[in-house]
C-alpha cells in the first residue's frame, strides 16, 4: 500500500473515540457538519510539500502549525547543513533530497515525485506557518467535512508577513493573497520566474478562511535580509529583461479586475512601462504615504524603505546595466 492510499484508508475509515463515535480530524479542533453530511462527501488526499536548505530557525514553528492535518508531508532539502533535517524527522517529514537550481525548477521537481499519489498539494516555504483559522479550515476542507474540493482547482490564502516582530499590516501589504493550495493535474510553473516561484491553475478559485504567518526568524539579523535581496536583485533585474522580450511573457492573463494573480501580472506590466530610477520613489511614496505604511511603526518604516525603494532601486541599476550589455 502506498503513502496516498495509506492516507485514504485512514480517512475514510474513522476509530471510535471512548465514546463510541467516530473520531474525525475537524472534531479535533472545528466544529464540523452533520455525521450524514460528512460520510457522503468523497476524501481527497492532501501532500504538503516545504522546500528548505539551513530553515533550522524557522521550520519548527512551521510543522507544529500542521499538526493535526490529514496530509502527508514531504520536505525537499537542498543540501542544508544545520539541524533543519533533524527537526524535520523528528515531525515524521517523508524528506527528499534535491540540488537547487531555481525555485520554480526546484518545485517542478517535487510535483513531479509526487504527482501520481496525491491530488492535492499545499505548498509552503520553511518560515511559513498556518494561523489557528486557517489550519481549521484545511482540516475542515480534507477530512470529508466540505464540499469545495469538487468546484475549484486552487485555493487562495491571505498572507500576514511579519519583519522583525513586527506584523506589516499597511502599505498594501495586507491583505495580501498566494495560491498555496492546488489539484496536481491544474497546477502551472513559470521557469522564468527567477527570484521567486508563482503556482498558477487553469479553473476555478477560491480564498481559505485564516492567514498564512510568514515570519523568517533569520532576518532578526537586517544583515541577513540585505544580503539576500541583493542576490534577489539581480535575479529580479534578469527575469525583467526575460519578459519585456519575450512574446508571452506570462502563464495566465493579466487582468485588472481577475484573480489576485492576474492582478499582480497586470500591475507588473505597467511597472515595467515607467522610467527606471523614477519608480522607486513612486513606489516608496505609494506605498508609505498613499497606502499608510507609516502606521506599521519603526520596523515598517525599516521594511518599507528597504523593501519598496533601496531594494527597487538595485533592481533598477542592474537592470540598466544589463540593458546596456544587450
Amino acid at each position: 500500500m502506498n503513502v496516498a492510499v495509506a492516507v485514504r484508508a485512514a480517512v475514510l475509515l474513522p476509530v471510535p473515540d471512548s465514546t463510541g463515535q467516530p473520531w474525525h480530524p475537524s472534531s479535533a479542533s472545528c466544529t464540523a457538519p452533520s455525521q450524514i453530511d460528512n460520510w457522503l462527501l468523497p476524501v481527497s488526499v492532501l501532500a504538503t510539500i516545504i522546500l528548505t536548505y539551513n530553515e533550522e530557525p524557522n521550520l519548527a514553528a512551521c510543522l507544529t502549525s500542521l499538526k493535526g492535518l490529514p496530509h502527508v508531508l514531504t520536505i525537499v532539502d537542498s543540501g542544508s547543513t544545520d539541524r533543519t533535517l533533524e527537526v524535520a524527522a523528528a515531525h515524521g517529514a517523508r524528506i527528499l533530497a534535491h540540488p537547487f537550481d531555481s525555485h520554480a525548477a526546484q518545485w517542478r521537481w517535487a510535483l513531479q515525485q509526487l504527482q501520481s499519489e496525491f491530488d492535492w498539494v499545499l505548498g509552503l516555504d520553511a518560515d511559513q506557518y498556518l494561523s489557528a483559522d486557517l489550519r481549521c479550515d484545511l482540516t475542515r476542507l480534507f477530512g470529508g467535512a466540505d464540499a469545495r474540493l469538487r468546484f475549484h482547482q486552487g485555493f487562495y490564502v491571505n498572507r500576514r508577513q511579519i519583519f522583525r516582530g513586527q506584523w506589516i499590516r499597511h502599505g498594501g501589504y495586507y491583505p495580501k493573497y498566494l495560491l498555496k493550495l492546488f489539484r496536481v493535474d491544474s497546477v502551472q510553473l513559470d521557469e522564468r520566474d527567477l527570484m521567486d516561484h508563482h503556482f498558477y491553475v487553469c479553473g476555478t478559485t477560491a480564498t481559505l478562511r485564516g492567514d498564512l504567518v510568514e515570519d523568517n526568524r533569520k532576518e532578526q539579523d537586517i544583515r541577513f535580509w540585505i544580503s539576500k535581496h541583493v542576490r534577489y536583485a539581480d535575479l529580479h533585474a534578469r527575469e525583467e529583461l526575460v519578459r519585456r522580450s519575450a512574446s508571452q511573457p506570462w502563464p495566465i492573463r493579466p487582468a485588472v479586475f481577475g484573480t489576485p494573480d492576474q492582478r499582480v501580472i497586470w500591475l507588473k506590466r505597467l511597472w515595467y512601462r515607467m522610467p527606471l530610477y523614477a519608480r522607486p520613489f513612486v513606489y516608496f511614496f505609494y506605498r508609505y504615504f498613499l497606502r499608510r505604511g507609516f502606521l506599521d511603526g519603526k520596523q515598517g518604516f525599516i521594511f518599507h524603505f528597504f523593501q519598496s525603494f533601496w531594494y527597487r532601486l538595485l533592481v533598477d541599476i542592474r537592470l540598466d546595466d544589463l540593458l546596456h550589455q544587450a
